[in-house]
């Protein structure tokens, strides 16, 4: 293989295969590669084996723009996923551009050669690659590992004790109490399916509530559709209509929230026993969309509380024990196995470090240009998706961006693009989400601004105008 490339990518999950295809498709002339610091590709999704596992976003709006998703689940599970972007790896030829076991540590730019220098680890040596342009699609989370506050007590805990990211493959619950600690995507995900493995009986111990709001499984709209216009003419028809829907609701919670914390607690109370105490266990604090909200097909997690086979306590944790967990109340959790469903950790750019022209790059010191470039760093380009809206309507929007950008670039002969801010542009937090792994990453991250094009509007249709017609020649990329 060529130490050189045109393009280097840098992750083969979801963003990074589908950055490469869109290389493919629109500029078939440009070599690349795919370093990958595992030994499989899927990212995300090859990763994570915990029960259950699904996306918490709608096929129809994570699946590419360029490929339709075929199958008919709207939240579908983890394997169907990772199967549908290796097939468009494979569809794409992509496989071919990806080095697996390649970690990125280090990419240095070089002005005088207008080039990367990157550099990865393979087997313990070290490996270098150059490249004109290089390309981030790495995500944000820590694949090694998860976000594990430590609890008191926990080393005498006699059972087993596992995060989800780390789950292990012979990990059987048949007959077992399981504790989920947590309120998140992957709780709410685990619960029932842990129930339906067998469990005696799960119960998701929460500090706090999450909004969570059902969602049909399938997508009716979608079946019919492509009973009359066929696979290809019905998928833009229902990516856009899922896409109106789900910006209709979030700009109506924070809008409105009284209404839309209405709506959610009318869908709780319908889908629980009689007098259930929806006000404790399902009513947050904040206001829906300050933190993501919690998707359920066909309302499982409801299913499996009213049918007893888990339930929902919350409260803190005061102490593990050896057969369990005991509440700040006093109560006491027997468990078998408790799951510690408590985050996940960010990690920009894979724990890759840039330097330019020798001096270290801080990204939090750094602007985002429309949030997949960063001021002052040539030729370089990140994907990082939506908060609040599924992660590959951003990926897709960027891979457009990137392709105009080189596109201009070898037309017109430039060796270079840059970002650069002016003075008057003000920083602020490249994210306005709460979430935790946001907030505990948020001096790492780099900033936004508070004019276009660095500011970040978290909204597809802004961006899918904006992003398209916008001219390059906007006064703030300098090619040269």
């Amino acid at each position: 293989m060529s130490d050189h490339v045109d393009v280097l990518i840098v992750g083969a999950g979801l963003s990074g295969i589908g950055a490469a295809a869109h290389l493919t498709k629109d500029l078939p002339e440009v070599t690349y590669a795919v370093l990958e610091g595992r030994a499989a590709s899927g990212g995300t999704w090859d990763l994570f084996r915990y029960p259950g596992v699904r996306s918490d976003s709608d096929m129809f709006t994570l699946g590419y723009r360029f490929r339709p998703w075929r199958g008919d689940k709207a939240l579908a599970d983890g394997a169907s996923i990772l199967a549908y972007v290796r097939e468009t790896a494979a569809d794409y030829g992509v496989e071919e551009h990806i080095r697996y076991g390649h970690r990125v540590t280090h990419a240095a730019w070089d002005s005088a050669t207008a080039r990367w220098t990157v550099t990865a680890e393979v087997d313990g040596d070290e490996r270098r690659i150059t490249a004109d342009f290089l390309w981030s699609c790495s995500g944000y989370y820590d694949y090694d590992r998860g976000h594990r506050p430590h609890f008191e007590g926990e080393e005498r805990f006699g059972g087993t004790l596992v995060h989800p990211q780390h789950w292990p493959a012979d990990l059987d619950v048949a007959d077992k109490r399981v504790v989920v600690i947590g309120s998140g995507a992957t709780a709410v995900t685990l619960v029932p399916a842990l129930a339906e493995q067998g469990a005696a009986h799960v119960t998701m111990l929460q500090r706090s509530p999450t909004y969570v709001l059902p969602l049909a499984a399938r997508d009716r709209f979608a079946g019919a559709a492509r009973t009359v216009l066929g696979e290809r003419g019905s998928y833009p028809l229902v990516r856009a209509k899922n896409v109106l829907v789900a910006t209709a609701l979030y700009q109506l919670s924070r809008h409105r929230p009284a209404v839309v914390r209405g709506l959610v607690r009318k869908a709780n109370v319908a889908l629980l026993p009689p007098g259930y105490d929806v006000d404790t266990h399902f009513r947050p604090t904040y206001d829906p969309w300050d933190q993501r909200l919690c998707l359920v097909p066909d309302g499982d997690l409801f299913r499996a509380i009213s049918d007893g086979a888990a339930s929902v306590v919350t409260d803190t944790i005061r102490t593990f024990t050896e057969t369990g967990v005991e509440l700040a109340s006093g109560e006491h959790l027997d468990a078998d196995v408790v799951v510690t469903a408590t985050g996940l950790e960010l990690l920009l750019f894979g724990g890759a470090t840039l330097s330019v022209d020798g001096e270290q790059v801080d990204p939090h010191d750094r602007m985002a240009y429309r949030a997949m470039m960063l001021s002052g760093v040539p030729n370089f380009a990140f994907t990082i998706g939506y908060t609040n809206a599924s992660w590959t309507l951003k990926a897709d929007l960027v891979s457009e961006y990137v392709v105009r950008v080189l596109r201009r670039m070898r037309g017109e002969g430039r060796r270079t693009v840059v970002p650069t801010p002016d003075d008057s542009v003000e920083g602020a937090p490249l994210m306005d989400f709460d979430a935790g792994y946001v907030r505990r990453a948020a001096h790492l991250l780099p900033q936004q601004g508070t004019v276009a094009p660095w500011r970040l509007k978290q909204n597809y249709l802004y961006d899918a105008l904006a992003l398209r017609r916008a001219r390059l020649d906007d006064g703030v990329l300098t090619f040269r």
